[in-house]
């Protein structure tokens, strides 16, 4: 049983950079602008050797208006009622606020063990603040400096406790179901996937996926993530930009842990000129490099945007798997005229990747969710595909005899020999009698017979090519 702590308080007195030292990595975006975190974000903390979940929250306000602010404290309260242990912060140079005050009293009506922390607490600046805070009720403040990482060892003792009285209640409670049933030794034969072709991949289907969600801003995507999962776990609202950090929902589908990352919104380079937004593209952009799945979310009504165009390039570059869902179909009147111009448009614009899967959804209403986690599936299998080198030549054969490469300077290109050098994407070597003269179109028609005739639509391909002779042949010219 994990413990999970919530760092809350008012805008920018340091709830992100504790999180950040908890985490022990960069991952939620800092600034000084007050109201840089909005959305909850959650994840795997440590002091020293002890583990727990840590939750980031936004800033509260004391707005029950519906504005974004408003909605930005609703998400607050409801870390508050997930969470095991609630570390409240101040500013402890700035001293208790009329804000910290309100709060504090939300805070006693939650019922919960709450800790209060006085960040910013090096120097002796922030004495009297510290002094000042124990009229909050809380009792003795934690001096903390979340910066440079002063205080950690009483916040190690207070999560300890938690972690104990968590074990403590797991002990006393009812059997897992697991633990009543006797044990029983199977021995099952060993699979390890191969097939007559060769070895299989090594990719395991039943592992977690992390699925990133990109696109411009206003797309839909916190309101397709939230649809996804059931609840309102992302802020959403109509205005454009939101979303600021990427943030992980873990999900689970028909069995499997998907990750969801929700991210912020990317336009155009020459629009980006606020620091702020800055950081969140390059959060979003990072976001596609460790994902494995990547849906590029177009809006219905003005798709294929050249901003969206650009994000495909740069989901192919990357090397990632994609999916691209057409988000607000609801708002489409005649769906087959569009359906058509959209499925025209994709081959054309997006030539690098020839067959990537197109499934029209509705992030609002969780139409066609069913179809867009299928195609989600047929793309990560392709990405992992494996093809053994004996299949690879017998189909490099097939394509020579079909199109015989070009002569170059009057002299016949040789294609000697293929192999799979990896997958996650698919990555070919060549051998050729001479690789610098082979045309990039006689490249483009290889690559576009492996993606047609090993079923991966949509994938990255990587081609390369070598020259040499075919190792398995001693005497090949």
């Amino acid at each position: 049983m994990s413990v999970l702590v919530a760092i809350v308080g008012r805008p920018n007195v340091g709830k992100s950079t504790l999180f950040n030292r908890l985490v022990g990595r960069r991952i939620a975006l800092v600034d000084d602008t007050p109201g840089v975190t909005r959305d909850r974000r959650e994840a795997d903390g440590r002091i020293g050797d002890l583990r727990f979940k840590v939750l980031d929250t936004a800033g509260y306000e004391d707005v029950t208006d519906g504005s974004l602010e408003d909605r930005m404290r609703q998400q607050t309260e409801m870390a508050i009622r997930d969470a095991d242990v609630i570390l409240f912060m101040i500013d402890a140079r700035a001293g208790v606020t009329p804000l910290d005050e309100r709060f504090a009293q939300v805070l006693r009506k939650a019922g919960k063990a709450v800790h209060l922390v006085g960040n910013k607490a090096e120097g002796r600046g922030a004495e009297p603040g510290l002094v000042e805070a124990y009229r909050l009720g809380f009792g003795e403040p934690i001096a903390l400096s979340a910066e440079h990482g002063l205080g950690l060892a009483d916040l190690h003792a207070i999560v300890s406790e938690a972690v104990e009285k968590a074990e403590a209640d797991k002990a006393d409670g009812p059997q897992a179901l697991e633990d009543l049933l006797p044990a029983v030794d199977v021995d099952l034969p060993e699979d390890d996937g191969s097939t007559e072709d060769g070895p299989a991949p090594r990719w395991n289907p039943n592992r977690y996926l992390s699925v990133a969600i990109v696109g411009r801003p206003n797309a839909g995507k916190s309101t397709l993530i939230n649809t996804m999962v059931g609840e309102d776990r992302l802020l959403t609202g109509p205005e454009a930009g939101i979303t600021r950090d990427s943030i992980l929902v873990p999900w689970e589908w028909k069995g499997r842990v998907i990750n969801l990352v929700d991210t912020a919104g990317i336009r155009r380079r020459s629009r980006v000129q606020e620091k702020l937004e800055k950081l969140a593209v390059s959060d979003s952009l990072r976001s596609i490099q460790y994902a494995e799945v990547v849906v590029l979310l177009l809006d219905a009504t003005i798709p294929f945007e050249k901003q969206d165009l650009t994000l495909a390039d740069l989901v192919e570059r990357e090397g990632r798997a994609m999916v691209i869902a057409v988000n607000k179909w609801d708002l489409i009147e005649d769906k087959n005229k569009a359906l058509a111009e959209l499925r025209e448009a994709c081959e054309r614009l997006l030539p690098q990747l020839r067959g990537v899967p197109l499934v029209t959804i509705s992030g609002l209403t969780g139409r066609n969710i069913d179809r867009l986690m299928d195609a989600i599936f047929s793309v990560e299998r392709a990405w992992n595909s494996h093809v053994s080198t004996a299949r690879l030549n017998r189909w490099l054969a097939g394509m020579i005899e079909g199109h015989p490469p070009p002569a170059v300077s009057g002299r016949r290109l040789k294609l000697r020999y293929m192999t799979q050098a990896k997958i996650r994407p698919p990555s070919f070597i060549l051998f050729s009698s001479r690789p610098d003269a082979l045309p990039a179109s006689y490249q483009r028609y290889l690559v576009n017979g492996l993606r047609e005739t090993f079923e991966m639509p949509g994938t990255p391909i990587r081609l390369w090519v070598r020259g040499g002779k075919n190792p398995y042949v001693k005497d090949a010219k």
